[in-house]
């Protein structure tokens, strides 16, 4: 799976449309390959953007948990804690 797509479902708050949609802008580009489409394949590479965002937003919209909410901050630490861990602190 893509790196750059980040989990979003159980934060608080919930998923903004942006994310969805920056996740679908990254699902469609591991998919066909292109970072940006030709002219030739910018229309159906934007219509599966906005296809797989509005399925992305009804599965989060679905889903059902008895978890707590993530916390966005704490999972953000955690990350960044794990990136230094991996790829050194850089200094």
């Amino acid at each position: 799976m893509c790196r750059n797509i980040k989990t979003l479902f159980n934060f608080d708050p919930p998923a903004t449309d942006d994310e969805i949609q920056a996740a679908a802008l990254q699902f469609v580009r591991k998919l066909s390959g292109f970072n940006a489409p030709s002219k030739a394949n910018e229309q159906a590479f934007h219509q599966a953007v906005e296809d797989v965002a509005a399925v992305a937003r009804n599965l989060l919209e679905s889903l059902v948990t008895n978890a707590e909410p993530r916390n966005r901050e704490t999972e953000q630490e955690r990350a960044r804690l794990r990136n230094a861990k991996r790829f050194g602190t850089g200094d």
